[in-house]
This record gives C-alpha cells, sequence and structure tokens, in this order.
C-alpha cells in the first residue's frame, strides 16, 4: 500500500475523531466584530497554536496592534505562524486561513444552538463549520494523520492562521509583507481552502477572483431636515438628485452605465470560452436557491460570466434617509447612497475611480441642482486571476482526481478574498484557491454546515494534495 492510500485508509478510520474535533473548535465562539468576544477569538487562536506545537510544529505568535471598536481599543488577535518541517530538499508549501467566525445567535432563525457542532442526516451544522474551521482543521488533521501512520510528510508545511478576517483582516497585510523575506523565505507556493464548489456534487479549482471598489455618493442641501409639506416643490431635495444618480449608474440588464467602463476588461479567449462547458451549474439550481426565478441572462454561461470575468455594479443602500416603520413627511437634508463596483482583469482602480466620479459628476451637472454632490471611495481592492495550467494546479486538479475521481471545474469567484493577492505580491509564488466546502454550506448564513462528506474527503484531498506538490516540477 503506497503512503497516500495509507493516509486515505486512517482518515477513514479516524472519521468520528475529526468530527469531535471539529466540534472542539466550533464550541469557541471565536467572533471577531463583536468586542465582547473578543477573548474567545484569542483562546481560539491559542488552541490552534497549543494543536500544532503538540504536532511538532513551530509556531510564532505575532501581535497585530490595537483596535478601536466601536470606541472600545482592543488588543488584534494574534497572527499563529508556524512551521513543520525544515528539510532543504523538500518543497515548502504555505497555507492560510483563518479562525474567526461570524456573529450567530439562535434566536437568528437558527435550528440548534450555533456554537455546538450538530450532527444530523450526514450534515455537520456550526458557526465556522465550513468558513473557515473546518478547512483549517484540515490542514492539521493531515500532519497529525501522517504523524500517527508513521508517514513522513512530502513538503515542509508553513502555515499563517488570522482571527481576523470576517472583520477586515485589520494588520495582516503589514505582517505579510514584514515576514516575506523573514518567516516565509523558501515559500514555493501557497494554498488556501477558505471559499466553496460552485455545486454540490463536484469539486472544483478556483484560479480568479474578482476586485471590489466601494463609493459614498454624497448629496447635501438644507442645513437641517425639512417638513415637505413647507418646503416641497420650492427647494432642489438632497433625495430626488441622489435616486437620479443612482438610477443613471446600471440599467435594468446588468449593464453599467459609466462611459469607458468596459474599455479595460480582458476579452473572452477561445480557450477561456471552453472552460464553461460540462460546470456543475444550472438555472433550475440558481432559481431554487434564489426562491423566486429573477436571474437576468438566458445562457447559463453567460450568467457564470457576469458572476465572475465581467465588471457589476451594486446599489447597497442609503444613510441619511428616513427607513424605520410608519410615516415621516421629512425632506432629508443630506443623503448618502452606497454602492460598489466588482473589477476584473485588467482594469485599475485608479482609472475606475476616475471614471466613476466624472460621470456622476457630469450627470449632476445636468440636473441643474443647487445642492452639494460629493463622491468618496472608501475601498479599492483589486482583482486576482492566475493561470489554471501553473503547475501548483496541477497538483491540485491531481489531487482532485484522486480523491473524487473526477477532474474538478476551474471555476472564478464573483467576490473578493484579498490576502490571495497580498500573498502572491509579496511572495512571488503562485496561489491556489483548493475548496473544502460545497455551495449549499451556507456561510454566514444561519444553520452553516460543511457535509461530513466534504469535510473527510476534504481532509484527505488537502494531504493528496501535498504529495502530488512534491511529485509536481514547480518550474514547468
Amino acid at each position: 500500500m503506497g503512503s497516500v492510500e495509507k493516509y486515505f485508509e486512517l482518515v477513514d478510520q479516524n472519521q468520528q475523531q475529526f468530527i469531535e474535533t471539529l466540534r472542539e473548535a466550533v464550541a469557541i465562539p471565536s467572533v471577531s466584530c463583536d468586542a465582547s468576544r473578543r477573548g474567545d477569538v484569542v483562546r481560539m487562536g491559542e488552541w490552534l497554536q497549543a494543536r500544532w506545537e503538540a504536532a511538532g510544529a513551530v509556531c510564532k505568535r505575532v501581535e497585530p496592534g490595537k483596535q478601536d471598536l466601536h470606541g472600545v481599543e482592543l488588543d488584534l488577535p494574534p497572527v499563529i505562524l508556524g512551521q513543520y518541517g525544515n528539510d532543504p530538499a523538500k518543497k515548502t508549501v504555505l497555507v492560510y486561513g483563518h479562525y474567526d467566525v461570524q456573529p450567530a445567535l439562535l434566536e437568528d432563525g437558527w435550528d440548534t444552538d450555533p456554537f455546538t457542532l450538530v450532527e444530523t442526516d450526514d450534515r455537520l451544522i456550526g458557526r465556522g463549520s465550513t468558513d473557515d474551521k473546518g478547512p483549517v482543521l484540515g490542514w492539521l488533521l493531515c500532519v497529525e494523520t501522517h504523524k500517527q501512520a508513521g508517514i513522513e510528510m512530502p513538503v515542509n508545511l508553513k502555515f499563517c492562521w488570522e482571527g481576523m478576517e470576517e472583520s477586515g483582516s485589520e494588520g495582516l497585510d503589514a505582517i505579510i509583507e514584514a515576514e516575506a523575506d523573514k518567516w516565509f523565505k523558501g515559500t514555493d507556493v501557497v494554498c488556501i481552502s477558505d471559499n466553496y464548489w460552485l455545486g454540490t456534487k463536484k469539486p472544483c479549482l478556483t484560479h480568479g477572483l474578482r476586485g471590489v471598489s466601494y463609493f459614498h455618493l454624497q448629496v447635501e442641501g438644507p442645513g437641517a431636515d425639512l417638513h415637505s409639506g413647507v418646503f416641497g416643490g420650492t427647494v432642489h431635495e438632497p433625495m430626488v438628485d441622489l435616486v437620479h444618480l443612482l438610477a443613471k449608474l446600471v440599467d435594468n440588464s446588468g449593464r453599467i452605465q459609466v462611459p469607458g467602463i468596459y474599455d479595460q476588461v480582458m476579452p473572452v479567449s477561445d480557450a477561456e470560452e471552453r472552460t464553461y462547458e460540462g460546470l456543475e451549474f444550472s438555472h433550475t439550481a440558481l432559481a431554487s436557491d434564489l426562491k423566486r426565478d429573477i436571474i437576468i441572462h438566458a445562457e447559463e454561461r453567460d450568467t457564470l460570466k457576469h458572476r465572475w470575468r465581467f465588471p457589476t455594479l451594486s446599489i447597497h443602500g442609503v444613510e441619511g434617509a428616513f427607513y424605520a416603520p410608519g410615516d415621516k413627511t421629512v425632506i432629508p437634508a443630506r443623503v448618502r447612497g452606497k454602492f460598489s463596483l466588482r473589477t476584473v482583469p485588467n482594469m485599475e482602480p485608479e482609472k475606475v475611480a476616475q471614471l466613476v466620479k466624472r460621470y456622476l459628476q457630469d450627470e449632476f451637472a445636468k440636473l441643474g441642482s443647487k445642492n452639494k454632490m460629493t463622491v468618496i471611495e472608501t475601498h479599492a481592492g483589486r482583482w486576482w486571476y492566475s493561470s489554471p495550467n501553473h503547475p501548483n494546479f496541477v497538483a491540485g486538479s491531481r489531487a482532485t482526481e484522486k480523491v473524487y475521481g473526477v477532474k474538478p471545474d476551474l471555476t472564478r469567484e464573483g467576490g473578493s478574498i484579498p490576502v490571495t493577492l497580498t500573498f502572491e505580491e509579496n511572495l512571488g509564488v503562485n496561489v491556489l484557491l483548493l475548496p473544502m466546502g460545497a455551495a449549499d454550506d451556507g456561510a454566514h448564513s444561519i444553520n452553516e454546515k460543511i457535509d461530513k462528506r466534504n469535510y473527510i474527503q476534504g481532509i484527505k484531498l488537502l494531504g493528496a494534495y501535498l504529495h502530488e506538490v512534491a511529485a509536481t516540477d514547480m518550474t514547468a
């Protein structure tokens, strides 16, 4: 029996033990956005460090600094860096994950206590089960199982666990930049397991993420709110101006109306067009998830293209307007609309901001309003794209076939994982996104779960991937 097969066999034997480990981690309510839970976040990081050190890893606890959370000064949770193995003859793989989770309360609509792992119908339900404690534990259990089986690890493994991913990864970029030629020196490739399959049956590898540019569009007029019965029809109303401008940003078919915004978009090649064939995706399933068929596009590949590789603009809300139950006849003095634009290769955030601001200024001028309009860019995160033909992806694909018996879908994501680009730019190595969970896991939602199959097979996948990296020429 080969090393990988022996590893698979032991993973199967240890299934219940692995579930109990996940239960122990889920029970720590490491909610990073809640000041009252900060101690629990730190406790989760310390739990991970202790478990890794017990397995034989060398760890380094890095304190990112302080945070002002709603007026309360807090220590940021530690970033746990570690290394298992230091053989110069072996390749070195760096893995990343996060040990913090989204808030969760039983009264939010959970069927069970969110911080008590419940196993039902082959689902493991609990906050953090799929995002991201299951995958983070997968790497730990992979190492522990190799050790238990007496199998030598095929690579040197470095890791980076953070406790602020759900709250903006505050402090992480600075640590990665500072440690790029220190702790992370010698890294050959990076692997991140913090996203999901396209569907529920077929695994995938992810090689692209969209960026996001976030804007606030503010219109201000009178010095205070006004009575609509007295001033309606006699003054330029900020809300009226704002609604006009927001309506000019995107049409009902989802096409962005800002001139020049599509000029930087990378054309669809014939090779890319072929990647949309045979994916586990259907409009029927999507409409079922949405609870209503409100899909814009007729062709499924067009839906995926607009989710993955074309820019989109979404309007999120209005600050300063009346929104409470009941009726209030007020003219708001100042309103602020919030919208974001998802960017794709080869769009430059600076150019995007320039185009958006110029367009809104031109449209506002057409209104002839005496109000004041301001466009504020609050965030500009870049897109990330990697070739699925890179040896790191080849290793991931071979590992997936070994575990699941099928070639993985090659996917991109509509959202953003900023740390992906941070690692790539600072370490100068390829990054692979290798998901464990499925599309219906409900990360961030009530009744978050990971299927038992995905969890156990995912642990096999992470181990198989490390063996494939060891056997693959990363310079090819």
